[in-house]
């Protein structure tokens, strides 16, 4: 096949901050600038666009007045916006990237270029770019692999990876957004197409990176830093963020395939109380159904649902029910036959519809691409969640995936609505569990009574973090997949999608008792926090391991459970300010280079860094700080970042370090969210030689009344010398807190003679202040 590319500029336009140009050859380029720091590149090879629709950007994404300066010059086109500048060469189009002194920041190598697929008839759209001197890159989702993706390729097509293991590819989520780094300046690339699409970063030639897709347009967004974190706000800002979860959904989960029938349930629910691991949700796989039949209960096992699920709540238990996309052809089956009367099932191009074997035998499956099928989704729900009671649901093998098929999914000729732009599933694949997701959300909140549901996908796109949490799969109980559930959740955290965890102690095979307990101790500092495994490996609760191990596993799940108040507080500042939780070190101090080949160590939220323990019998571990100083958790030694350290690990101990001038809150222990009234909580404060913020966010803890101003956001300004440490404090919001604090200092230098509250001097035994405390003086 011929490739072919935009020749010379022959005209162009500039109107309303769009630049237009056209080649002498007939290709567009299209530059949009819509915000200072984010510009949209298109091209069309016919002379013409394609339809303008996407699923990933966020509908409340709104382009911005930006005041832009449009320079010709002999060779080049130049958009100045406050920030970059971009500029189009005459000669080729290509796009180069400058900051706004001239500094490059991403330029075209042999730029875009195409070739027609006979067989498709679609256009195979390329573009490759200059690899800049120490350039690495970072992002793409849950790609199983070291976090710096310089010199890998990778294939974005979701497809069901049972057992993966290190470097598979492609896995189960799409996500074509990355990260560039050189010279410390961060910039990201979103490339906005839903077909299969490919990233090379200096794999085939080190001089270049590249991107395509089978179809579709070159249309791609450049999004600018310099921080990296502010290019993940950003990015994050287009494709949307999550809502608040409500509280209980950050809490410790139990599932297995499968937990049936109700007998068994009970015993593992009445078990995790008797043994006081907190838990906050049970689960229920596929079992539950009659014959796998979505939303409908086998009432032999489950013979009461309503009452089960009320008195789980009433023993603070959330129940979580999965659900597949595929429906059963069964003509007595009541979705089969609504779906089938109403034509929401997909289809070949000559009108039969797409059968697949899956769970239930086979199957017909609901194009969640048609808005109508996704209404009607949604209102399928109403029985699980209005009815019965259920708190959220699990959406699996939404790819989609299917048994017996050599390519695991549909045929690329199937056809689907597509909001109205009717394409085949080669568009439609990569975007089809997402919409699924969308779906679920949409019907969950909507017969959920005010409550903020749990919802989780497999599969998705770029956006999907708008609908639903994630998890990483079929993972197998292996040291490296400690490791893999470690670099996956940072990528995803990084690529827009926070809300993340893995199948603890691994869903394929059975963990050792220490591969377990490790698998806790890092899974407590991702958001979805959920044991996982297959029936077809025996038993993965708290217990089965042996007393050492539980005792252990409960003082990890303590921890998490003490510390909700400060993971509440980093998904809100994800929420508001587009934060992502879990940051690779190179995200926090990206002019470190010795940052860039970190895997391990990530820090969450503001202020806690810690890393995986993922080789049997460790007993240290060498660990990077980055800049400033931190405290050992465990030992309140201070430690000065831009070093290296051997640390010691026990059983009960992992690396884990504060960051100084830190303000950490905890709750009382609880069995499970909402058990007991919180009148106090404590206040862990961290001395610093310098000055330090940290936050604290509350609100009801479930229901939406937070959108509307009813909470509480605290930012806890921390100074700190030789002989003093005082703390301010700073709150927004409506919401009133129902509890005081309780001040615990570390690392103060000197011995406390007095403090000082609101300008009352205190002994300094009376520790305990009002929650809405302006200052805080402690004195030598």
């Amino acid at each position: 096949m011929n490739k072919y590319g935009p020749n010379q500029l022959a005209t162009f336009t500039w109107e309303d901050n769009v630049l237009e140009c056209r080649a002498e050859n007939g290709v567009l380029l299209r530059a949009e600038v819509l915000t200072p720091h984010i510009v949209r590149i298109r091209y069309g090879t016919e002379g013409y666009f394609l339809d303008d629709f996407s699923y990933a950007i966020d509908e409340s994404f709104q382009k911005e007045e930006v005041e832009t300066l449009i320079n010709e010059g002999a060779y080049q086109l130049t958009i100045k916006t406050p920030v970059i500048q971009c500029r189009i060469r005459k000669s080729d189009l290509q796009v180069s990237f400058y900051d706004i002194n001239g500094v490059i920041l991403n330029e075209d190598e042999k730029g875009f270029h195409w070739e027609r697929s006979d067989e498709t008839g679609n256009d195979i759209v390329y573009m490759s770019k200059h690899v800049q001197k120490g350039e690495v890159f970072f992002g793409l989702g849950d790609k199983p692999t070291e976090m710096n993706i310089r010199e890998k390729r990778f294939e974005n097509w979701g497809s069901d990876c049972y057992g993966y293991d290190h470097s598979w590819d492609p896995l189960y989520k799409n996500i074509p957004f990355y990260y560039g780094l050189h010279h410390g300046i961060g910039y990201g690339v979103f490339f906005d197409n839903s077909f299969r699409t490919f990233f090379d970063f200096g794999k085939e030639r080190s001089n270049a990176t590249s991107f395509w897709a089978h179809g579709g347009e070159m249309n791609y967004y450049f999004i600018a830093g310099p921080e990296l974190l502010d290019v993940a706000a950003r990015y994050a800002t287009l494709t949307g963020s999550s809502e608040m979860p409500a509280l209980w959904a950050l809490g410790f989960q139990q599932c297995k395939w499968s937990y049936y029938p109700e007998s068994e349930v009970r015993e593992v629910t009445d078990k995790m109380r008797e043994l006081k691991v907190p838990c906050d949700a049970i689960y229920l796989d596929i079992d539950y159904m009659d014959g796998f039949r979505c939303f409908t209960w086998d009432l032999e096992r489950f013979p009461d649902p309503k009452r089960m699920v009320s008195e789980l709540k009433e023993e603070g238990y959330k129940t979580m029910v999965i659900i597949d996309p595929g429906i059963k052809k069964d003509p007595d089956y009541w979705v089969f036959q609504e779906g089938l009367a109403n034509d929401y099932f997909c289809k070949r191009p000559d009108g039969p519809y797409v059968e697949g074997l899956v769970w239930p035998g086979e199957c017909y499956f609901p194009d969640f691409t048609n808005p109508k099928v996704r209404d009607w989704w949604a209102d399928l729900y109403e029985g699980l969640i209005s009815d019965v009671g259920v708190a959220g649901v699990w959406n699996d093998m939404n790819e989609p995936a299917l048994f017996e098929v050599e390519s695991k999914t549909f045929p690329e000729d199937v056809r689907h609505d597509y909001d109205g732009h009717p394409c085949s599933h080669a568009k439609a694949h990569n975007v089809y569990g997402m919409q699924m997701a969308r779906a679920t959300y949409e019907g969950v909140k909507k017969h959920g009574d005010n409550k903020r549901g749990l919802i989780i996908t497999r599969s998705g796109y770029s956006g999907l973090q708008r609908y639903s949490s994630v998890w990483t799969g079929d993972n197998i109980a292996t040291w490296q997949h400690i490791w893999l559930a470690n670099v996956q959740c940072q990528r995803l955290s990084i690529s827009g999608i926070s809300y993340a965890g893995s199948d603890i102690g691994g869903f394929i095979g059975q963990p050792s008792p220490e591969m377990f307990v490790r698998w806790i101790q890092l899974g407590i500092w991702h958001p979805f926090c959920r044991v996982h495994s297959s029936q077809d490996d025996g038993d993965q609760e708290p217990w089965s391991f042996g007393e050492e191990a539980l005792d252990l596993f409960r003082d990890a799940v303590e921890m998490r459970y003490r510390l909700l108040p400060y993971h509440y507080t980093a998904f809100y500042q994800f929420y508001q300010d587009r934060t992502p939780i879990l940051k690779p070190l190179t995200f926090v101090d990206q002019q470190d280079p010795e940052t860039y080949y970190r895997d391990h160590e990530f820090v969450c939220g503001e202020n806690f860094l810690t890393a995986s323990i993922d080789q049997e019998n460790t007993i240290s571990k060498e660990i990077y700080l980055p800049e400033g100083e931190w405290y050992n958790y465990w030992t309140n030694d201070l430690l000065e970042g831009k070093e290296s350290y051997q640390v010691g690990i026990d059983k009960n101990t992992f690396p884990l370090f504060v960051k100084a001038g830190s303000v950490i809150p905890m709750y009382p222990l609880q069995q499970y969210v909402g058990e007991k009234e919180i009148t106090h909580v404590d206040l862990y404060i961290y001395h610093i030689e310098g000055y330090h913020q940290s936050h604290l966010y509350e609100d009801a803890h479930d229901g939406y009344e937070y959108q509307q101003g009813k909470y509480r956001y605290s930012t806890f300004s921390v100074t700190g010398g030789a002989k003093m440490l005082q703390i301010t404090q700073e709150a927004e919001g409506q919401y009133e807190v129902p509890y005081e604090f309780k001040l615990n200092f570390i690392g103060l230098p000197f011995i406390p003679a007095r403090i000082i509250v609101d300008g009352e001097t205190r002994t300094i035994e009376n520790l305990v202040v009002r929650s809405d405390f302006s200052q805080i003086t402690i004195e030598a």
